[in-house]
């Protein structure tokens, strides 16, 4: 669908487009009509709307508007629809935003909550009569100002703090997470406080910092950051395969690397066959001299990473073969995002760590 230029400037424009983008994708013979809030309920209700099926039986949407929400007032935003919904007959809350990101729309969902958003993001669920809709519209703010704050997980301090509060079964203070990170204090101020907008981290009172889910923190990284697009990668081919390259590795003399991706994560989920070698190296030119590489323009089988940040370095762990490899946490981002199958096998190896967590996590 095209999305407005301009954004919607007040709670009722955000429920006038937001019921204009559902009734737009309401099947034949279905039909939404608002209803007079304060006739029915106490009058906190942002709007009321009567959706009818084709045979006349209908449910009443309570109308919960939000110009911005933050992941972290998911459950309170999910408390109050449930309330409001009681105070009129067959009601069924639904929230209606400016815009809902990619991590909120996920928490909404998991809770079973409704929701729409001015850009076309869909998900209703209504019991009786029976409807399900879910669409989807941008996965980005589109009228994000080049001023405001940018909720992100890119850059190094970001990679050091998420890699420690993965990698660490523990809560932290600011400056145990800095210790350990690496990270600046203001750094690790920004990074907290963009995870508890997010709905990822909470502070008690006392200023503690608790991740309920390190492994939801590790799919928000994924979203930022990847093995190819942060640093310099070059493609290579190893003529005796990658069975060779990897007997290699061990021998390798004064050279900083670490092994990803696919072959990295069968040394804790084994899966099918690796077609190809993913590794970080500080110098992609003497590791391929040292393991017999050939540059390669097409067919590559190995692709060398000179990574922007160290994080990648960090905590990695040498096998019973005495090859160098990535954390876990890291080998599972950099498969979320590498080609062909790599996501599944993401998916795989989450599945071993969050199962095998007391092998993995300090």
């Amino acid at each position: 669908m095209e999305i407005a230029t301009e954004p919607p400037v007040s709670e009722v424009e955000v429920v006038r487009r937001a019921a204009a983008n559902l009734a737009s994708r309401l099947p034949r013979g279905w039909s939404i009509q608002p209803v007079e809030v304060a006739a029915l309920t106490d009058g906190r209700i942002d709007a009321l709307y009567q959706l009818t099926a084709p045979d006349g039986r209908s449910a009443s949407l309570v109308v919960e508007a939000k110009t911005m929400l933050d992941g972290r007032d998911v459950g309170a935003v999910g408390d109050q629809l449930m309330a409001y919904a009681e105070q009129v007959v067959n009601g069924q809350g639904i929230l209606a935003a400016r815009y809902l990101s990619p991590q909120v729309r996920e928490q909404l969902a998991e809770r079973g909550l409704s929701f729409v958003d001015t850009t076309g993001n869909i998900r209703l669920e209504v019991t009786s009569p029976g409807l399900f809709i879910a669409d989807r519209g941008a996965d980005g703010d589109p009228w994000r100002g080049p001023g405001r704050p940018r909720g992100t997980l890119k850059g190094v301090p970001a990679a050091r703090i998420v890699r420690a509060i993965a990698d660490f079964a523990r809560d932290w203070t600011i400056r145990e997470l800095v210790t350990t990170s690496g990270a600046s204090t203001g750094a690790a101020y920004r990074v907290i406080d963009f995870l508890e907008r997010e709905g990822l981290a909470e502070r008690g009172a006392r200023g503690a910092v608790t991740v309920p889910r390190w492994d939801k923190v590790l799919l928000r990284w994924s979203d930022d950051y990847s093995f190819v697009e942060n640093g310099r990668v070059t493609r290579w081919i190893a003529p005796r395969g990658l069975e060779d390259l990897v007997k290699r590795l061990p021998r390798t003399e004064a050279l900083e690397y670490a092994l990803t991706g696919t072959l990295a994560a069968a040394q804790w989920a084994p899966h099918a066959p690796a077609r190809s070698a993913m590794i970080y190296t500080a110098d992609a030119g003497t590791a391929a001299a040292q393991w017999d590489l050939r540059p390669a323009d097409a067919g590559a089988n190995v692709m060398l990473a000179e990574p922007a940040i160290d994080v990648p370095f960090v905590r990695t762990s040498t096998n019973a073969d005495g090859v160098r490899i990535a954390a876990p946490t890291q080998v599972f981002v950099d498969l979320m995002t590498g080609p062909g199958r790599s996501p599944q096998e993401a998916e795989e190896l989450l599945h071993w760590m969050v199962a095998n967590e007391q092998a993995w996590r300090s």
